[in-house]
């Protein structure tokens, strides 16, 4: 279909596009009307996501999810607070109320669910986007009843919020109280164990003998590694054979020092008399066998040095061996000590694990405790609700505008609706495109003429015209 034939069957028939669109104004218009007026009141919530626990002093994990503003929206819709507006409200005290649920159910099931169904299907949760407020809006008649359901929707949400935080803590607090006394009842038995134990043997303290013949077996220790240290620096010198020029030991030593600079000069000298006088000259060779006596007095210097190293390792064993028997012994020693407090030793221990579990237990009851005994929520009212003044719905003149563009569609369809039941030739390309010919020519309607009469009387008026 061209836009041409739609503009052509919109124009052939146009009175029943503007029928269907006035009938549908005045529907929605009378609709409109008859509706009872409702009023939307709204309160909105905050919560608190940021602050710490006032208990235990740090900020829930479980706060900063993704998922808790649409577990706190969950709540606030949930049964449990609906059927918590019903007691606040006292609903299910009123004589009325109790009527319409015996004429709606039959008196089967419970009132207060019934009441909590009816008031959820007209609540509205919205949380503010980017933020962490959430509106609770209500819809009634009565804009005084649509304001105290929704302050109730926000008090109820509040309550609900604190007693699914206080009644886990209750849960706890009893279970902790009861592992406490089983872990202090240990915790006597203990100690009481222990007790007996140090009458028996005549111990009150701990000996402090046992700390000093610990430092001393650690002082011998130290000084066992610093002479194996020593002992294996002086096997590792003697050993270095060829390197032994590199070692710090003779490389320091101020006559090695002495005599290879005497060594150099004399080597300066020797490549100078090859080049003037020749390696035969007397001279070349007094330099010659000079080098040769310094370069002798370098090596038994060196190996004087080098063979202090074996005698050093040899004392080092020699006090190696001395430190290794002194240390057994001191060893033997502290062993003995040991020996004698290790069932004390046991016995402070397992004082001092039942004392760990029992002041842990003892901790988490008196923190259990003061949670459940919290009135203090993350959540406060941002803004109460109050009685709106105007009504929220019907919304008169957005239903009309809605009513005129849906009657216009509907007027419109209605119009192709008809064409295609009763097709007509309404233009030449219609004939043209049913026929699927050429089209030659039009012919066009004449206009009517004029009445003889009427015509003789316009010439007559052109004639005596001035």
């Amino acid at each position: 279909m061209s836009p041409q034939q739609f503009f052509l069957i919109l124009r052939a028939r146009y009175k029943l596009v503007l029928f269907v669109l006035l009938v549908t104004v005045a529907a929605t218009l009378v609709v409109s009307l008859l509706l009872p007026k409702q009023y939307t009141a709204t309160a909105s919530a905050v919560v608190d996501v940021k602050s710490p626990d006032p208990i235990i002093g740090m900020m829930l994990p479980g706060m900063a999810a993704p998922g808790y503003m649409a577990t706190q929206i969950d709540i606030i819709i949930s049964d449990r607070v609906a059927q918590k507006v019903v007691k606040l409200l006292r609903l299910d005290a009123n004589p009325t109320v109790k009527a319409q649920w015996m004429e709606a159910t039959g008196g089967k099931g419970r009132l207060e669910v019934w009441l909590a169904d009816a008031l959820q299907k007209k609540l509205e949760v919205k949380p503010a986007r980017e933020s962490n407020v959430i509106s609770i809006g209500y819809k009634a008649v009565d804009p005084g009843f649509a304001a105290a359901v929704a302050n109730a929707f926000t008090q109820a949400y509040i309550e609900t919020n604190i007693e699914l935080k206080v009644e886990p803590a209750r849960q706890y607090a009893k279970w902790f109280g009861e592992q406490g006394k089983s872990l202090r009842d240990s915790l006597e038995k203990a100690q009481a164990k222990l007790s007996e134990y140090q009458q028996t043997h005549g111990i009150v303290a701990i000996d402090e003998r046992l700390d000093n013949e610990t430092a001393k077996l650690n002082e011998l220790s130290t000084q066992l590694t610093v002479v194996q240290g020593q002992t294996s620096d002086a096997q590792s010198k003697q050993r270095s054979g060829s390197a032994s020029n590199t070692l710090p030991e003779v490389v320091g030593n101020p006559t090695i020092g002495a005599l290879k600079v005497d060594i150099a000069r004399q080597e300066a000298k020797l490549q100078e008399l090859a080049g003037n006088l020749g390696k035969n000259h007397p001279q070349y060779q007094r330099a010659e066998s000079e080098i040769a006596t310094l370069k002798q007095k370098l090596e038994a210097e060196t190996r004087h040095i080098t063979s202090g190293f074996s005698t050093s390792r040899a004392v080092g064993r020699d006090k190696e061996t001395e430190l290794r028997t002194a240390i057994e012994a001191q060893k033997k020693k502290l062993l003995e000590l040991k020996h004698q407090r290790d069932e004390l030793a046991v016995l402070m221990r397992d004082v001092d694990a039942a004392n760990k579990a029992y002041e842990a237990v003892s901790q988490r009851f008196n923190q259990t405790s003061l949670e459940s005994q919290s009135t203090q929520t993350n959540v406060s009212v941002l803004t109460p609700a109050a009685e709106p003044n105007e009504p929220s719905s019907p919304k008169v003149m957005l239903n009309m505008m809605l009513s005129v563009f849906i009657g216009t569609l509907l007027g419109v369809g209605a119009a192709l609706v008809l064409e295609l039941l009763d097709q007509r030739i309404r233009s030449a390309d219609d004939l043209g495109e049913m026929l699927q010919l050429p089209i030659l020519g039009v012919i066009k309607k004449q206009p009517r003429r004029a009445p003889r009469r009427l015509a003789f009387w316009r010439r007559r008026a052109a004639l005596t015209a001035p």
